[in-house]
């Protein structure tokens, strides 16, 4: 996202980007980071597709679509990157690792008897505007933030020309005392990214009860265990008399031989 952060910087054009949370009901799901650069920085930079290095994003495990033209047709580039994640400590360290101005993030799932608590917090916060998508080994290298001359004079801020939106999907039933977004009518949770320096609480959570399909599990899951401790019990009784019985033969058939 650096790359393209910087275009909009120098092309005054606009970026939006969208990161969709999805926890699937045991835990699993995935991530979905999408980027639409408007057609103005493809006018300007027509090189720009070419240019991104997406080498290692594929070697940390991210599926990519793009960079293409919109489905829209609205002309422009279109780039998403997926991954999917099968624990919530491996879902916490993919949001971590997109950087500014997602910080402080976690992912929680939590499991007191039947009911499980699925828990989104962090903080997200863009501090020292465009400076933030910076490559540190590049500044490292170059010895001052790239182009900041050009950032300048452009007059671009990531506020009026970003947008960066985190939605998430949870299963379950939200707590609206520990959530601080309401659901659209299809149950996902939107914020909109604050790119002025200040900072977004992301909080949300839900409890999630053993769905009607699998409320039949428990129940069965207790007969079954009541039939092992039972059939473990028998067969121990059973091994006992087996031995008691040989043992008596054993004596009998000793005294009948005195």
């Amino acid at each position: 996202m650096a790359l393209l952060a910087l275009a909009v910087a120098l092309t005054a054009c606009q970026l939006d980007v969208t990161v969709d949370v999805v926890v699937d009901p045991d835990g699993t799901g995935q991530i979905a980071v999408t980027i639409v650069a408007d057609q103005e920085i493809l006018d300007q930079i027509p090189t720009l597709a070419e240019d991104l290095v997406l080498a290692d994003v594929i070697e940390a495990g991210w599926s990519i679509d793009g960079p293409r033209a919109p489905d829209d047709g609205s002309g422009g580039l279109f780039l998403q990157m997926t991954h999917p994640f099968r624990s919530q400590g491996e879902a916490t360290n993919l949001l971590q690792s997109l950087g500014p101005p997602f910080t402080q993030m976690e992912v929680g799932r939590d499991l007191n008897g039947d009911v499980t608590t699925n828990q989104l917090r962090g903080r997200l916060i863009l501090v020292d505007g465009f400076n933030a998508f910076a490559d540190a080994d590049l500044v490292a290298a170059v010895g001052s933030q790239p182009f900041a001359a050009k950032i300048a004079a452009s007059g671009a801020t990531p506020e009026q020309n970003m947008s960066i939106t985190v939605r998430a999907l949870l299963p379950g039933v939200l707590k609206s005392d520990t959530t601080n977004v309401e659901p659209n009518e299809g149950g996902i949770l939107e914020w909109a990214v604050p790119l002025d320096g200040s900072a977004l609480q992301w909080q949300a959570e839900t409890t999630q009860q053993p769905s009607e399909g699998q409320r039949w599990a428990r129940p069965l899951s207790i007969a079954a265990l009541v039939a092992l401790v039972g059939w473990v019990v028998f067969m121990g009784f059973f091994i006992v008399y087996v031995a008691f019985a040989r043992s008596r033969r054993a004596r009998a058939y000793k005294h009948r031989h005195l």
